[in-house]
């Protein structure tokens, strides 16, 4: 009881006490209100002990605003600029990362992976990289009898081949391209694969060639022994609801598939850098959000490296996004790549669900969507 009325004082004095929007002029303030009603009462409901968002109107970051706390324990605020686990948001941000050596004729996306990284087996079936980027190499995801141990793990792999070791002698579960099975280590895969392709530590070709041009100053591997400045604590609901912290984890397992740090702001400048044509060619976005098929020709819901609703006109406009979830966050990031529209959301709680819907109702106020209708 003391543990309920202590975090609903903490919110209520927050939410009144550190409010910093920044360029709200293009964001009226009838919208903001809205939006933070939606905000506040999806933290309220879920109990949600701090969140960061942003927002990017025309490819421009408009308005953040962080919420609650980002440590309960020394009440610390969140802010705009709170930094949370990308988890496997950062999907996008490597998928980005491939695209961009597809352009430059470094990597073609139908040749063997062995090709690239050597250090990954040959297997009964080729695996492309594009195999990869859709989720339809065959490579498994967390399971099995290992299950708990990968997906909580402790231990620091010091490069992106070493963290192969966890899946490389597995068989692949079917032949790449015959269905859809959203795969963590399939990205892992594609790190290395980017690494051959550039020449370069796939941390350092995120850095200069994603990070530094989209104007990413805040996000950087997720390293548990580095001091982080902002770095937010992250919460989880036991069985009986009661919120605890999160399990200790080394995300090296997976920079690739989303090990990185980053802030709300940072998501949206990332966003913006995709739309505005910063990061590749408007082209080669098209072809990112074009909804991807298996070897039968059956629809998948996943384009290149970002999520789709390849049978739904929302409003008469198409979204693309990717979540992440991971011990100590769930996160969003909702495009709308036509108006050059984005939104992240980023909380300091595992499992918050429906995070697309929020997203989706958040672009539906800012961009006034379905008015006339």
């Amino acid at each position: 009881m003391k543990q309920r009325v202590f975090y609903s004082i903490a919110f209520a004095f927050l939410i009144s006490a550190f409010v910093f929007p920044i360029g709200a002029q293009e964001l009226s303030r009838e919208k903001i209100k809205e939006i933070e009603r939606m905000i506040s009462s999806k933290m309220s409901k879920d109990r949600i002990p701090g969140a960061s968002v942003a927002i990017v109107l025309n490819g421009k970051l408009v308005w953040s605003n962080g919420y609650g706390l980002a440590d309960i324990e020394n009440f610390v605020p969140a802010k705009a600029d709170t930094a949370y686990r990308t988890a496997s948001i950062g999907k996008s941000m490597t998928a980005t990362a491939a695209m961009q050596l597809v352009e430059k004729g470094k990597l073609d996306l139908t040749a063997p992976i062995q090709n690239y990284c050597p250090a990954f087996p040959k297997k009964r079936w080729t695996i492309t990289a594009q195999n990869l980027l859709n989720h339809t190499s065959g490579i498994r995801h967390y399971g099995e009898e290992n299950n708990i141990e990968e997906l909580y793990s402790t231990r620091h792999y010091n490069s992106v081949a070493e963290a192969l070791e966890i899946f490389k002698n597995d068989e692949l579960l079917f032949e790449p391209g015959g269905r859809y099975l959203y795969s963590t280590y399939g990205y892992n895969l594609l790190g290395c694969v980017i690494e051959g392709a550039s020449g370069l530590a796939f941390t350092e070709y995120m850095a200069k060639n994603i990070f530094e041009p989209a104007g990413m100053k805040n996000t950087r591997v997720d390293d548990p022994s580095a001091i982080i400045p902002n770095r937010a604590r992250g919460y989880v609901l036991d069985q009986a609801g009661h919120l605890q912290n999160s399990r200790m984890v080394d995300m090296s397992n997976k920079i690739p598939a989303g090990g990185f740090i980053t802030t709300a702001e940072d998501l949206v400048l990332f966003a913006s850098g995709v739309m505005n044509g910063k990061l590749i060619k408007p082209e080669t976005l098209d072809r990112m959000l074009t909804p991807q098929k298996t070897n039968s020709g059956e629809t998948i819901p996943y384009g290149l490296g970002w999520g789709l609703f390849p049978d739904e006109d929302w409003y008469g406009e198409k979204e693309a996004f990717h979540g992440g979830g991971t011990p100590q966050v769930s996160g969003m990031l909702y495009l709308i790549p036509k108006r050059k529209f984005a939104v992240a959301i980023l909380f300091n709680l595992e499992d918050v669900s429906e995070r697309v819907a929020l997203t989706a109702q958040i672009a539906k106020v800012a961009l006034d969507l379905g008015k006339n209708k």
